[in-house]
């Protein structure tokens, strides 16, 4: 059985994710595999931080005869053991697991304001105040109507 290390692919649509498998080189490319090796993300950021690989699997499938195809040939020499990007693999790997430092927003752009609803106690004030303005109105009605009968009087005979 000839073995090949090579991706399988994984993910939704539009959104594709590789897993590095070692597996039979008559095996369709995203069917059974013998073992996983490590995966590689197209979509992170860090260039460096894509691929993860489990360096001695690696090696030790690499000892005994699998061949890489091209792709994976060319991660292996970049983030494998005794890779060239290897530190900065870590590195960047490292700068992905820290939290996200987050810029201060600043004030709100608009802020609404907040109607309060009337408590019992104010609500009981405000009847009282009502019906305090309603009796000087009745008192003042009152008033002004008996001054205003005896006035018009005054006038029909003044005038004629």
């Amino acid at each position: 059985m000839s073995v090949m290390i090579r991706m399988k692919r994984m993910g939704r649509k539009n959104r594709a994710f590789y897993r590095i498998c070692a597996s039979d080189k008559r095996s369709p490319r995203d069917g059974r595999v013998i073992e996983e090796l490590g995966t590689y993300d197209p979509y992170v950021p860090e260039t460096d931080a894509r691929c993860v690989l489990n360096g001695p699997r690696v090696q030790y499938w690499l000892s005994v005869g699998a061949q890489p195809s091209n792709a994976v040939r060319v991660l292996i020499k970049k983030y494998g053991p005794g890779g060239t990007h290897e530190k900065a693999m870590e590195l960047a790997r490292a700068k992905l697991s820290l939290p996200r430092v987050m810029p201060d927003p600043g004030p709100p752009a608009y802020v609404p304001e907040v109607k309060v609803e009337p408590s019992a106690e104010s609500t009981t004030e405000l009847q009282a105040d009502t019906a305090v303005a309603e009796v000087i109105a009745v008192e003042a009605v009152a008033e002004g109507s008996a001054a205003g009968a005896e006035a018009p009087a005054t006038e029909e005979s003044a005038g004629s």
